[in-house]
């Protein structure tokens, strides 16, 4: 058995054969087709459907899928329960009607796992009970009632796993500890991770996509216990952990799914600092980049919270499982993200808990609603600033055209304010009167999440403790590269008016080669360590966080500023006009934080430098860099060290959040022709994993040419 790499290194093997050949077979569909063959539950017979409420229904949902969807045993499995209906793969509640889905899913949040694993189901049903007891009578109880009935469902599905594994041979361990969790606090490790999976799984069968978090903190003082007291060994708990994984990929069905088949938001988080200030680190920390080193299972994107504190050991060994490509290790630099929830008024202690939504934009797990809009930065500029490059257009210097940007910026991002607003608030919110409209049930990922059980609304009604809602900006690097171009071009060299260079642009450069080629490779862009044109995107970003944190106090909910693309720059392509720096229209440009594909020319060092000259403290959402390594970039001794100095500088510059990528687009090239034998071959997309021969073609081809320029 081979999982794949992009470099000519031989994975290690640790793991059993068995558990070896159960994650050979998950990553070639085995499971995910098996997955496929029961899309939904079909309610075309629900009785008096037009009479429900959005509730009622989905209570209705819910009770069915635990009842009706299919069990399945995987062989030599050994943590039990499975999201067995394909609709839950594309995001939705699995339910139709008339074969159309009844209810969207939910996504972009972590949930509370520990409290299950710790504390247990019927502790969350205990308070469940209290909060329906302090609610009754009231609008709030039809909330606590749904509560009730989908823990109701919860015990409806457990109980046919266990009466399936029961007497079942070879799977009495499976049995074992599905009698106590998630019930009962989890009383070792294998039963603490049995407790995550199925929990998890049944959050994906209901059509929730979750975030799992700090699992080496929510796992590693149970494997400390039983290495200590001698129930288990490392090898014994390397086992058990890499089923969690290797069960994760039960959505692996091949196939062309547009961005990519693992795009379920359900990223873990390693390593960083305790809510006390003390290391995480812990044995499981390096259990998680054991079985990633080994079976390249990108279903589970993992970050790792450094700091300028981080061991040498930890360091290298994330290094060394970075290398064999995937993009399925990225890194925080936890003390930049910290620092920009406590600016936002969060307590030290809370700001230390920090996880990710699922993808890479930060949360506190367990107690976070979170939303965000994406625009095009580049967009404003061409066609709101600069009018489209009509005619008549002009300004008389750099300062006026860069201060009417701003302005232009500001509209878009009051837009997306009053966007939000009146997406979750009744029509009174103009006027303050700031009450949740009803969006949707969404009780089973609420029973999970802070503040909604206490509070008596769902997820959707604003029930979390907090609501963060960001608007994130893209092209960041291309609309400074074209305010840095007509800078120098038109204001500083005079070589031509801006009118006149409009229009060259207007005719997509037609019959002015010499011109693009000069402003293409006179200058030096972002991502090349140039003060001069960084402190353009230092600018912007400065402008665009004091816009966002302007809306203060009078608005409900965190309106934080983020910076991505979310490979968006795809579809924004096509509406993009001739740039001022040297590119024609609708080409395929910068992802996320980085720099525009081919302009970044002196190398990854010089492309930190830029990134982290603005202060992300103040981008308190997030902001992605994209790192693009070739495999003999990374080879050897002196690989991992050009790795591991990559994350040191990245830290000590004061980053936010690196996902570098091991790549060669020759490879990818060949995966495009024969994608049959390339089917396990993972690339970092943007926040998600996927296998390549699952992109569609535009997809593919932006990524090779992200890797290639």
């Amino acid at each position: 058995m081979e999982f794949y790499t992009q470099n000519n290194m031989s994975r290690p093997i640790r793991l059993s054969e068995s558990t070896r050949q159960f994650a050979y077979d998950s990553l070639n569909h085995k499971y995910g087709l098996d997955t496929k063959k029961t899309d939904s539950i079909v309610f075309d017979d629900l009785e008096n459907y037009y009479q429900m409420s959005k509730i009622d229904i989905y209570d209705a949902i819910i009770t069915r899928i635990a009842s009706d969807a299919p069990i399945r045993i995987c062989e030599n499995e050994r943590l039990s329960g499975a999201a067995t209906l394909g609709m839950a793969i594309r995001h939705f509640v699995p339910a139709t009607r008339n074969g159309e889905p009844m209810v969207f899913g939910v996504s972009h949040l972590t949930l509370d796992f520990d409290t299950v694993v710790k504390y247990g189901l019927d502790h969350i049903r205990a308070k469940v009970n209290e909060y329906y007891e302090k609610y009754r009578g009231s609008e709030k109880e039809r909330f606590m009632q749904s509560c009730v009935t989908c823990l109701d469902a919860f015990d409806v599905w457990h109980k046919r796993y266990l009466d399936a594994l029961a007497g079942m041979p070879g799977y009495e361990a499976n049995y074992k500890n599905l009698l106590n969790v998630p019930h009962k606090p989890a009383s070792n490790f294998y039963e603490a991770v049995q407790s995550i999976w199925f929990m998890f799984a049944f959050q994906r069968v209901c059509g929730t996509w979750p975030g799992i978090g700090r699992i080496d903190q929510i796992l590693g003082g149970y494997l400390k216990k039983d290495l200590a007291d001698g129930t288990l060994t490392l090898d014994e708990a390397r086992e058990i952990l890499a089923h969690l994984f290797i069960k994760g990929c039960e959505w692996v069905a091949g196939g062309d799914y547009g961005s990519g088949d693992a795009q379920h938001y359900q990223n873990i988080v390693l390593a960083g600092i305790d809510e006390d200030g003390n290391e995480v680190t812990n044995e499981v920390t390096y259990l998680v980049l054991d079985i990633l080193e080994e079976l390249g299972i990108s279903d589970f994107p993992t970050s790792v919270r450094l700091n300028k504190n981080t061991d040498e050991k930890l360091l290298r060994r994330v290094a060394e499982v970075m290398r064999f490509g995937g993009g399925i290790l990225a890194v925080y630099n936890e003390e930049v993200v910290i620092d920009a929830f406590v600016k936002e008024g969060y307590d030290l202690r809370e700001a230390r808990k920090f996880a990710n939504d699922g993808c890479w934009e930060v949360q506190i797990p367990g107690k976070t609603y979170f939303s965000y809009t994406p625009f095009d930065s580049l967009k404003i500029l061409q066609t709101e600033t600069l009018h489209g490059y009509e005619e008549g257009c002009d300004y008389p210097d750099y300062e006026s055209l860069f201060e009417q940007y701003i302005v232009d910026l500001a509209k878009e991002v009051d837009s997306i304010y009053n966007m939000n607003c009146g997406w979750i608030f009744e029509d009174g919110y103009a006027d303050g009167n700031w009450k949740c409209k009803k969006l949707g049930a969404s009780t089973v990922p609420s029973l999970f999440e802070g503040g909604c059980i206490e509070k008596g609304i769902s997820y959707n009604e604003c029930g979390p403790v907090y609501m963060r809602i960001s608007p994130h900006i893209g092209g960041l690097a291309d609309v400074t590269n074209s305010l840095y171009a007509i800078k120098k071009l038109v204001y500083e060299e005079k070589k031509l008016t801006l009118p006149e260079f409009l229009k060259i642009l207007k005719n997509n450069w037609e019959g002015e080669e010499v011109l693009r080629r000069y402003v293409q490779n006179k200058y030096s862009y972002y991502g090349n360590d140039n003060d001069e044109v960084d402190s353009i995107a230092v600018e912007i970003l400065k402008r665009f966080a004091e816009i966002c944190k302007s809306y203060g106090e009078k608005s409900p909910f965190e309106f934080i500023p983020g910076i991505s693309t979310f490979g968006r720059q795809l579809e924004w392509s096509p509406h993009r006009l001739a740039v001022p720096h040297g590119r024609f229209a609708h080409e395929i440009l910068a992802a996320n934080c980085s720099p525009t594909p081919g302009s970044d020319k002196d190398g990854a060092s010089a492309i930190v430098k830029s990134y982290c000259k603005p202060d992300h403290t103040e981008i308190s959402c997030g902001s992605a860099l994209d790192i693009k390594l070739l495999p003999s970039n990374v080879e050897g001794e002196n690989g991992l060290n050009t790795l591991v100095a990559l994350m040191r500088g990245f830290v000590t510059l004061g980053g936010f959040f690196m996902q570098p990528d091991v790549a060669d687009a020759a490879i990818l090239r060949e995966a495009q022709k024969h994608p049959e034998d390339y089917q396990t071959l993972s690339v970092r997309v943007s926040g998600w994993n996927a296998r390549f021969v699952t992109l569609n073609k535009d997809w593919q081809q932006m990524i090779i040419e992200q890797n290639e320029k």
